[in-house]
């Protein structure tokens, strides 16, 4: 069993919540590149993202680099998103073609079931990483269902509701896989 499990949607649906819940229950997880390159730029006094193409292209490049150090993966690791939303990124700005996808998503595959958390206004919030708005993440979460549906993952919605569901929820998958 492929024990790499991505865990995406769009913005502000709890994902690192989530995972930082279950990394405090001894889980692995590789924290979403996004944010870290945002942080830097910012801190580094340029805007929070370069063009989309630059911008989707250092997340894969980091993401590559997260899946290759859980290398090893004979227990559970989860990733806040994969290799597969930066892809979505560059696909969406036609910077790569069928067939380059096709090969990057073989070469990086992941656990077939993908969770996938949905938009949830009453937990949505913006801050000097997440600039989008809660439109852009119902946009985001509907792509990712899609994207990775697409390329043959089985995505599961994570229900609403607290912290100690949801994670109970993904365990709960995790396990009977």
């Amino acid at each position: 069993m492929n024990h790499r499990f991505v865990v995406t949607g769009g913005p502000g649906g709890g994902k690192t919540t989530i995972l930082s819940a279950l990394a405090e229950r001894g889980y692995s997880f590789a924290p979403e590149s996004a944010r870290k390159i945002i942080k830097e730029r910012l801190a580094a006094g340029l805007s929070p993202r370069p063009d989309p193409v630059s911008f989707a292209q250092e997340i894969l490049s980091a993401d590559i680099e997260k899946y290759q150090n859980a290398a090893s993966c004979d227990r559970v690791m989860l990733f806040d998103r994969g290799v597969l939303d930066a892809l979505y990124m560059l696909d969406a700005e036609s910077a790569l073609t069928r067939d380059e996808i096709a090969h990057y998503v073989q070469k990086f595959p992941y656990n077939s079931v993908v969770f996938l958390l949905p938009p949830w206004k009453e937990i949505y919030g913006t801050d000097s990483e997440r600039d989008q708005t809660f439109e852009e993440s119902v946009a985001v979460f509907d792509g990712m269902k899609r994207w990775y549906s697409q390329w043959g993952y089985e995505t599961l919605e994570v229900p609403r509701g607290n912290i100690n569901e949801r994670v109970a929820f993904i365990l709960q998958c995790i396990h009977t896989l």
